[in-house]
């Protein structure tokens, strides 16, 4: 079977096939980029040559393209128009990624090439961007664990494991409530909403084996016009309660244990990286730097901010 995944795209500005691609097509694909890309790493890790920017950089950067072109394709399709299929692969995808990477982000052979062409790089007479290239490609292994022992480099490759498990659950879970809860919209229930949202209420209602009705459901594209639009202060009320309690229901699709989760192994692998909270592994790599300069900048705007919003609840 040909697989569209694995051909050159004829199509205009080579956009994906989307109408050939069926989600059989993902697992060979992706088998055949993840082969692709680790060959094309062990060149560069055992490439006998000096290091150099071009063979360790631009090598690095130039690797791994069929994976970002499958990866691409399969994570817009999950996000924007997925299905029982899509979803199953995920989680396998989510898993492979994360087993994937690993063994590359904390590859010690590869890292000492990179830190090498780090530490001499104010004498490799690079352009401002190949500088912003190697700083950035050295940052990313080193926040990834390459310098760790290798007892603590197993511990976060089990944490990434995890961690991509639950995210994917998590995310299924939002889905699912999403999916699984509608507001019928009678006749005395549309005021306010424009033709284009209640076309996409009826069609919504069609796919749901509900012809001739319309409903609102939880995503994000009939939520907003709805809060936006609707004249009924009820209906907005019980929408907008349904969209924020997604994932806090009791019931299987529930989320706060996998949360309680995520944020402890967050915290572990901030620890073994040598950061005091995970807060601060996220953002020293941001413009904030610190926990606490996002607190100053905070508190610094918390009172102007606050009597700027009560001035608008009055005039409201």
């Amino acid at each position: 079977m040909s697989n569209p995944l694995l051909t050159a795209w004829t199509t205009p500005f080579e956009t994906p096939p989307f109408g050939e691609i069926r989600p059989e097509h993902f697992m060979p694909a992706f088998e055949q980029a993840f082969a692709d890309h680790a060959a094309e790493i062990a060149a560069i890790v055992n490439d006998p040559g000096e290091p150099d920017f071009d063979n360790t950089v631009t090598a690095l950067e130039r690797s791994g393209k069929l994976l970002n072109k499958v990866s691409a394709v399969f994570y817009a399709l999950v996000s924007a128009h997925s299905n029982p299929d899509l979803l199953g692969i995920e989680s396998d995808v989510a898993l492979r990624q994360a087993r994937h990477w690993n063994p590359i982000l904390m590859n010690a052979v590869l890292f000492g090439r990179i830190a090498l062409l780090y530490q001499r790089r104010a004498d490799l007479n690079l352009t401002p961007e190949q500088m912003r290239l190697l700083e950035r490609t050295y940052i990313r292994f080193h926040r990834a664990g390459a310098g760790l022992d290798e007892t603590r480099k197993q511990r976060m490759a089990d944490i990434n494991e995890r961690l991509a498990h639950l995210s994917t659950e998590f995310s299924h879970h939002l889905l699912a409530e999403e999916q699984g809860w509608t507001l019928e919209l009678g006749p005395n229930d549309r005021d306010g909403l424009s033709a284009p949202f209640i076309a996409a209420a009826e069609a919504a209602a069609a796919e749901r084996g509900q012809p001739g009705k319309a409903v609102g459901a939880l995503s994000r594209s009939s939520v907003d016009p709805f809060l936006q639009s609707s004249t009924r202060r009820d209906l907005r009320e019980k929408v907008y309660k349904a969209f924020i309690a997604r994932g806090d229901n009791g019931n299987e699709n529930d989320n706060s244990a996998v949360i309680g989760e995520i944020l402890k192994l967050r915290e572990e692998s901030a620890r073994l990286l040598g950061y005091e909270t995970f807060a601060a592994y996220r953002l020293e790599d941001s413009m904030a730097k610190t926990p606490q300069n996002v607190r100053t900048l905070l508190e610094r705007v918390w009172t102007p901010a606050r009597a700027r919003a009560m001035a608008d609840r009055d005039a409201m």
